[in-house]
């Protein structure tokens, strides 16, 4: 009997550094230093290295990074943020616990990426942010989207939550926007054991701001300068984020491996496989092919004992706890059209080789 083929399974990435875990929870336990110590100092200026900015925020989660990152660039209530609506609801949760206001723009049909067509004519006065989402680790046409947002004096705070390895030449994703915000959930490339996130960014004055955001607006004291929150991004997950980093690049060539396999394997086949624009580097966070029969596909995958996932089933807009925005279906039709056409194939460094053989046969439709 054959065994499932996982979509993810994080036990097997972690038993090839399990004692470096070990050891680094062991050394956090015997520290007597639980919250924001050295810890989270070396991690946080280890990830600032490895996407090439100048800071690096640790907080609680990828959705309080999103949180922290509008307030500091000065989006208040009522104020419409852009983005789009085939991210995962964090995105939008994250806009509306300021009491912000979403607007979503459509999508490019090839790289499911936001549409800067769309983007451009949905600018007016009341737009005081855009979050784009650099969505499966595919990085969006970022360059001309904050040139859309410099001639109209916005800022941009990037969605990286599926997008840490992420290039656009020979720059990180991470370089891009006055923020940028990624996520360390437990399925994301370089993932905690646990919830956690960051804001990066290379501006002193943001960094400072997000730092008293995450900590009850203090500012090396007990002394509330501002508003602020506890989201804070502990000592024990920054320790195992630390040893994750270390092996980061060697799983991100692995996921390259993967996805360079399935590219030559499903090749002429009836899915259309993800787009790869010039210049730029995939994370490969999700392996995200189409199909306008995925009722078939799925019962080919499931047959064959295949995981699959389907990012995301549903757009936001559709959704019900936001239909007092007023959206209707019909009204963005790429994201809309792309959301019932959509699947994930397995994509995570620990997938074996004859794994992604058996994922590709079933595909195709020949085991």
């Amino acid at each position: 009997m054959l065994d499932l083929v996982p979509a993810f399974d994080y036990r097997r990435d972690l038993q090839r550094y399990r004692v470096e875990i070990d050891e680094a929870i062991a050394r956090v336990i015997d520290s007597g230093w639980l919250i924001l110590g050295p810890e989270v100092e070396a991690f946080e200026h280890a990830f600032a290295n490895s996407v090439n900015v100048k800071h690096a925020i640790g907080v609680a989660s990828g959705t309080d990074a999103l949180i922290l990152a509008l307030r500091a660039v000065g989006v208040k209530a009522g104020d419409e943020v852009i983005t789009v609506a085939n991210t995962a609801v964090p995105t939008v949760s994250a806009i509306r616990a300021i009491d912000a206001i979403p607007r979503f723009v459509d999508i490019d049909a090839s790289t499911l990426q936001m549409s800067t067509t769309a983007l451009r004519a949905a600018m007016r006065s009341a737009v005081r942010c855009i979050i784009p989402v650099h969505l499966h680790g595919h990085p969006a046409d970022i360059e001309a989207i904050e040139s859309i947002a410099d001639a109209h004096g916005t800022p941009v705070v990037s969605d990286c939550a599926q997008a840490h390895g992420a290039m656009v030449g020979n720059q990180s994703v991470g370089q891009f926007s006055s923020i940028c915000c990624y996520s360390f959930y437990p399925t994301k490339n370089l993932a905690a054991l646990g919830d956690g996130g960051i804001c990066v960014t290379r501006s002193d004055t943001l960094a400072e701001t997000l730092r008293e955001l995450r900590q009850y607006g203090f500012h090396n004291d007990r002394t509330a300068h501002r508003e602020g929150v506890c989201s804070r991004l502990d000592e024990l997950q920054s320790a195992v984020l630390s040893v994750r980093l270390a092996h980061f690049e060697a799983n991100q060539r692995r996921r390259d491996e993967i996805a360079d396999h399935y590219f030559a394997g499903l090749s002429g086949s009836e899915v259309q496989l993800p787009s790869r624009r010039p210049g730029i580097r995939h994370a490969w966070h999700q392996f995200v092919v189409r199909t306008v029969d995925r009722p078939a596909l799925i019962a080919r995958l499931q047959a064959a004992k295949i995981g699959f996932g389907i990012h995301y089933p549903q757009p936001i807009h559709l959704m019900p706890a936001y239909q007092f925005l007023g959206y209707k279906k019909g009204d963005l039709l790429e994201t809309e059209r792309a959301a019932d056409e959509i699947l994930s194939l397995p994509m995570f460094p620990g997938l074996r080789d004859d794994e992604v053989e058996r994922v590709i046969a079933a595909v195709r439709g020949t085991r």
